[in-house]
């Protein structure tokens, strides 16, 4: 009997000292990586990728001060960075698991550092603007040839947007996005957090409110494409997305991206590892692997955002990389800004002026 227990214990010993399998488990924007290059991360790696998406960073806080979220890599922007790096959500990156990093832009990499001085915990993946998408035909037809559209006027006088409500207007469920761009147009500071300036955005949007179909952060990439709605204040690479999805529809819709003249927001997204995520080891190698700038391109080449990966740029499709609407030139680039977390206090004022935008009362 003590032979044969022997024997059993030896057959069943490869079983239990197989590796346990790889995993990394990633929260992500909704179409926002090109899913060959996930194919591709784990053909190398054997590393199995679960991928979730979501439409807004609030659900990416919310998840994340909760504890436990079960992801080990999330891609939250600027400000929700910041605010996440204080509440400490996230652990300190490995740079020494990290060689690709040589491959960063170093300007987009100083930037970022604007919520994670010193670049400890993050890594950027995609930036962007936040400016206006067009369905050029439906547009000028309203409002004529003659109205410039590289102005937040024809999303903020009401007498012009008017016109538009009935071709269809959405804007984004973001107010840290779009409310410092009101500010912006209205000649204030866009990172204000003074109540009056505050104030005044919410009454710009509230007087144009009417005209806006939906707020929502990702289903206008769609609308646009089809034809469904004609004006979007939505993020570059999603209008540029749609354009593409009309194009290849052969659908006649030809959709135009426009960085107003006042300014736009620039914004990043970044990688960071939760600082309980379970596959850290996992998380860096997904990190390193996007960084390679081949892999930097490809997503470049299929999403139409412009990537932190300054090398990825020599592999990048010459009409993205031509179009000042994913890559601006020097004196567009000049025009953007970019804005930082808001404390409790203006996060209060923020949302109770944008619930008030979003429902009309």
């Amino acid at each position: 009997m003590r032979a044969a227990a022997s024997l059993l214990a030896l057959a069943a010993a490869p079983a239990a000292l197989a590796a346990p399998e790889r995993v990394v488990n990633i929260y992500n924007w909704s179409d926002y990586i090109d899913p060959k290059m996930l194919d591709a991360f784990t053909r190398e790696t054997g590393i199995k990728v679960v991928y979730d998406t979501y439409d807004t960073n609030e659900i990416v806080e919310t998840k994340l001060l909760a504890g436990r979220s079960g992801y080990d890599i999330v891609v939250p922007s600027g400000p929700f960075l910041q605010r996440l790096i204080k509440a400490g959500a996230f652990q300190p990156l490995d740079k020494a698991k990290l060689p690709n990093l040589r491959h960063a832009w170093p300007e987009v990499t100083a930037r970022l550092a604007t919520y994670d001085p010193g670049n400890v915990y993050a890594v950027d993946y995609m930036w962007g603007t936040t400016g206006i998408g067009v369905n050029t035909a439906l547009v000028r037809e309203r409002l004529g040839a003659n109205q410039p559209l590289n102005t937040w006027d024809i999303v903020l006088r009401p007498e012009l947007i008017a016109k538009l409500k009935d071709c269809g207007v959405t804007m984004l469920d973001s107010p840290e996005d779009i409310v410092p761009s009101v500010l912006q147009a209205l000649g204030l500071k866009p990172d204000s957090r003074r109540t009056d300036d505050l104030d005044k955005a919410g009454e710009a949007l509230f007087r144009i409110r009417g005209a806006v179909q939906k707020f929502h952060s990702s289903e206008y990439i769609n609308q646009l494409a089809n034809g469904d709605v004609c004006l979007s204040v939505g993020y570059s690479g999603d209008v540029l997305q749609a354009r593409r999805r009309a194009r290849e529809a052969k659908n006649d819709v030809d959709i135009a991206y426009i960085i107003p003249q006042q300014g736009a927001l620039m914004w990043f997204d970044a990688f960071a590892i939760p600082k309980d995520a379970a596959h850290a080891a996992e998380a860096h190698a997904f990190i390193d692997f996007m960084m390679r700038p081949e892999v930097a391109a490809a997503n470049t080449n299929f999403v139409a955002y412009a990537s932190g990966n300054l090398a990825a740029k020599a592999l990048v499709k010459p009409e993205i990389l031509s179009d000042p609407g994913i890559y601006p030139d020097e004196a567009t680039f000049r025009r953007l800004f970019t804005n930082t977390a808001y404390d409790d206090r203006t996060q209060r004022v923020v949302t109770r002026l944008w619930t008030r935008v979003r429902t009309g009362r």
